[in-house]
């Protein structure tokens, strides 16, 4: 039987979860679910499923977990020994290289983000300039993530089915 799955969550890595849970509940207003919390490599059924993902050897890790107000999960992660990569953005490769956030002050989030520690990583554009008031940017967190911002809706965004 074929029918679309709903989103669950997204899993995203930071430096220092206490800090990204901060800029999450302030920037976004997103929930925090479960506090951040150290999970470590052992035989305890957590243990057990990070090693079956991760493989062995990854010692232990803190995770935070968050929602959106339409009940999507974020869950943050912060490895030892994390690292930022030089280019966080090779959009040229496969894999997620963003997520994206609806609001309608496409303007006002921007600058929330900025004044976080955050950064504009293009001018706001148009999709259909003088025709529809859908607005969208790409800015990145302050942990390296790309975030972009859709003013309306995605199938708003799309149902015409054509720039």
């Amino acid at each position: 039987m074929r029918y679309p799955r709903s989103f669950s969550h997204i899993g995203l890595s930071v430096p220092d979860v206490e800090k990204a849970v901060k800029f999450y509940e302030d920037v976004m207003g997103w929930y925090t679910i479960m506090q951040p919390t150290m999970i470590e490599e052992d035989n305890s059924p957590i243990g057990e499923m990070c090693t079956d993902v991760f493989g062995p050897g990854w010692k232990k890790f803190r995770i935070a977990h968050m929602a959106t107000s339409d009940k999507i999960g974020i869950e943050l992660f912060e490895f030892e020994n994390n690292e930022k990569p030089e280019n966080n953005f090779e959009y040229w490769k496969t894999g997620i290289f963003h997520y994206c956030v609806q609001d309608p002050d496409v303007e006002g989030l921007v600058e929330k983000i900025v004044a976080h520690g955050g950064k504009q990583r293009m001018p706001i554009r148009e999709y259909y300039p003088g025709e529809k008031p859908y607005r969208m940017v790409y800015c990145e967190d302050p942990f390296g993530n790309l975030v972009e911002i859709y003013s309306h809706s995605y199938e708003l965004t799309y149902s015409d089915g054509a720039y």
